[in-house]
């Protein structure tokens, strides 16, 4: 009875081990192509901004609080200031919230909301 029971657990193990973890063997993701500053392209600024800003700019990004409306911030602020106070943060927002390409998305998504 012991053997059996042992005999059936290391199938067992072999069975899930085998068959379990997913796939392993992807490749490596490619480097980005310079492609002349069009690297935003590919980057859903919308979705970037319901993920890391309707929590505090409400979610219609009509302000909330303390916290300044962005659904008209392109008609305040340039697309590079927007981009500084993203990197920079200020008053109550955290520096870097959002980084790199995606942060340079996202300005150039709230600039164009006027």
């Amino acid at each position: 009875m012991k053997k059996q029971l042992m005999a059936m657990l290391f199938g067992a193990t072999l069975l899930l081990g085998a068959c379990g973890g997913g796939d392993e063997t992807t490749e490596p993701e490619e480097a980005p192509a310079d492609n002349g500053g069009e690297e935003t392209a590919s980057i859903d600024a919308e979705q970037v901004v319901q993920q890391n800003c309707i929590s505090c700019h409400g979610e219609n990004l009509e302000g909330a609080g303390d916290f300044p409306a962005l659904n008209d911030v392109g008609s305040r602020l340039s697309q590079d200031e927007i981009r500084s106070i993203i990197e920079n943060g200020q008053g109550a927002m955290p520096a870097n919230i959002i980084e790199g390409d995606e942060a340079d998305a996202v300005a150039e998504y709230l600039a164009n909301m006027k």
